[in-house]
Formats: C-alpha cells, structure tokens, sequence
C-alpha cells in the first residue's frame, strides 16, 4: 500500500487540473446530463477503459466522475453527471463553452492484461442504471472490435423506462445482429415499454453461454451485486472470471483522504475495477 502511495506522490499531475472547455450538452434524464469537454492543452485524456476524473467547478469544489467515452487519441471525451451534490448541481447548470477543470484519470481500470484475457472470449456485460456510464468506456472499445470476441452480451437494467440512458447508441446496439445482444430490462413499466420486466437478474438465464468461456463484467449499484454474483454462480462462471466496479465514496482520487477504503482497499487507486477472486473474501467490499 505505501509503495502505490510513494508513487502518487512523485507524479505531480495528479494534483495539478486541466482546463477543459465544454462541446456538447445533452439531456439524459430529470437526473443526468451528458457532456462532452475538450482539454486546453490539446492533448488526449490518456484513460484505460474504467478509469474516473475529478472534476472541479472553481469556488465550489470537486467531484468524481466516471469517463464514458472508449480510448481516443482525440482531447475530447466524454462524461454522464447526475445531478446530487453541489458540484454536480452546478455543473447540470453549465452551457457549451463553459470551462470546468480536471484532474486525472485516476484509478485501476480494465487494463491491458484484462483486455488481453477477453479476447476471443463471450463478454457478458451486467449494467444497474448508472453503472451503464461507466460500462460504456469499455463497451464501445470492444464493439469497435466486435469480430474479435466469440460474443458479446449486453444486460441493462432501470428502475423505470425513463432512467435509461444512451437511447439512441442503445437502439444502434440492438440492431447489430450477429454476435452481439441487448437485453434490456425495468423494474416499473409504462404504457410504452415492450420489453422485458424485472430485476436484472432475470435477463442472466436467457443467455446461452459456456461458463469456461464468459468473462462477465458487472457494474451498478451496490445492492445489485449480491444478486448479480449468486446468479453468476448458478451459471459456473469462475470467480477469476468476473470483474467489478466499485466506485465507492471517493473524494481525491489519489489515496489521500481514505474516504473509499474498504478492508484495506483504496478504492482510487486498486479500483474501481476489481477481479472478483481478488476480494470475494472481504464482506466490506460486497
């Protein structure tokens, strides 16, 4: 743990924001905005799929926030901000051309080794509402490459018809055919809605899978591991074969303020993305 700090400390960066300038607004939901900004400096983000940035609004404070957008050499990228806090509310009132400031990206995200370990594999992705934001950043790198994987499933879950986010990029996805699947799901129906009703864990039965094949990856709300887990566990997946986010009470990023410790995890820093078999011992964690 002290040497993962010692090395925070010598990368100066990691505590000096960037000013972005924001391109893009867009109305998700009564909650969530999406935005897309661009660094002053010209330079590309340089995230790993997973990874988080703070974003500070000057004399109000600082917030983390998940990236949205897969891997780029452009300096734009993408974020989804739901309005709870300060920061956040502040930022939902912000118009193109409005500059924030950020730092990063922080955190261990779904790196090369992981991305080397999904290859040709069945990639089962399990989203709970927000956690679809986060899931993007990797989504959208692996569909670009989509031939390259035996298949790719998709589960998404809300609570509402209304708190789905990325409709139009959602449509797109379930019009791909071939190896890949949507399947979405809600808690609560409309009128409207057509699809499938229930927990997310009802969507798990309906895909054909070979457990020794699946790489599941799982990101949503606490409460929604739990469940998520036991239903993987019917399915055969291996432990070593599921991965996690947990993006837990952070506040700086860098391992300072403890905040996002749990068990001895720092989740800045060890996470957000976690190999199940690394913390299915720690009951702080789940």
């Amino acid at each position: 743990m002290s040497t993962k700090l010692q090395l925070v400390e010598k990368d100066e960066k990691l505590y000096l924001p960037e000013k972005a300038t924001i391109k893009k607004v867009e109305a998700f939901t009564e909650k969530e905005k999406f935005f897309t900004l661009e660094l002053a400096n010209g330079k590309p983000l340089g995230h790993m799929p997973g990874q988080f940035v703070q974003v500070s609004v000057l004399g109000i404070g600082e917030a983390p926030i998940s990236i949205s957008s897969p891997p780029s050499k452009e300096s734009s990228f993408d974020l989804c901000v739901r309005a709870v806090g300060d920061v956040t509310n502040k930022i939902h009132t912000l118009k193109v051309g409005d500059t924030v400031h950020i730092r990063g990206p922080f955190g261990h995200g779904f790196d090369a080794d992981i991305l080397k370990k999904m290859k040709g594999k069945h990639l089962l992705f399990i989203a709970g509402g927000l956690g679809y934001v986060p899931l993007r950043s990797l989504l959208n790198k692996v569909l670009e490459e989509k031939d390259t994987y035996k298949k790719i499933s998709i589960l998404y879950g809300c609570k509402t018809p209304k708190e789905r986010m990325y409709k139009d990029e959602l449509a797109k996805i379930g019009k791909l055919g071939g190896n890949v699947e949507l399947l979405e799901t809600v808690d609560h129906a409309d009128q409207e809605w057509q699809g499938n009703q229930g927990v997310i864990t009802t969507l798990i039965p309906k895909v054909e899978l070979d457990p020794k094949d699946t790489i599941a990856v799982i990101v949503g709300p606490p409460v929604m591991y739990k469940f998520v887990l036991i239903s993987l566990m019917d399915r055969e997946i291996p432990h070593d074969q599921i991965y996690m986010s947990l993006e837990r009470r952070m506040k700086c990023g860098v391992g300072k303020c403890g905040h996002c410790q749990m068990d001895g995890i720092y989740v800045c820093q060890e996470g957000p993305v976690f190999n199940y078999a690394d913390v299915s011992k720690k009951e702080e964690v789940l």
